[in-house]
């Protein structure tokens, strides 16, 4: 019941990695990797920070010895952080992420009106080859609406007829 997980020495990730550099995915963009290479990063960072904290727990629970080598590594990749609170790095980092959604937004406005002009040249392209076609659509489309006007007008000039036809009549039976 417990998940399984497959592992590998550092020497052996880096020789894969540096292999699998080489190996390009033309269906995947350079961005789409990109994300893939920090995902895996942050996955693996995550992993050596889980066993760090293994580890210091298992030596306060004095399940292990304390061995100065490892505290003294722990010490130094704690140190060499980057201190992030500094305002002008904070500033720094908002203006490049900005700049970076700036980019990502125009392009995605260039990628829709690139867009809709080939739409809108594909319709030209499409009333030059078939004029007819166009008017077809619309003649199909009206006569639904003009078969009503046409009954309504129909049976006014209907109505119309009759009203001078009894008209005539009455005008001949006078004149008799």
């Amino acid at each position: 019941a417990h998940p399984i997980h497959i592992g590998a020495y550092e020497a052996e990730e880096v020789g894969v990695e540096h292999l699998l550099r080489d190996v390009n995915d033309p269906s995947t963009s350079s961005l789409q990797n990109q994300i893939k290479a920090k995902a895996a990063a942050l996955g693996g960072l995550r992993e050596q920070l889980l066993d760090m904290k293994a580890y210091l727990e298992n030596v306060l629970a004095g399940k292990l010895p304390v061995n100065n080598l490892i505290i003294y590594n722990m010490q130094t990749i704690f140190n060499l952080l980057p201190n992030l609170n500094i305002d002008e790095l904070i500033t720094a980092l908002k203006v490049k992420t900005n700049d970076m959604h700036l980019v990502i937004y125009v392009s995605s406005l260039i990628r829709c009106i690139i867009a809709l002009h080939d739409l809108v040249r594909n319709k030209i392209q499409y009333k030059d080859q078939d004029p007819d076609g166009e008017r077809a659509d619309e003649e199909k489309a009206k006569p639904e609406g003009e078969e009503k006007e046409k009954e309504k007008k129909g049976g006014e000039e209907e109505a119309k007829d009759g009203e001078k036809g009894a008209a005539a009549e009455e005008k001949k039976s006078g004149d008799k």
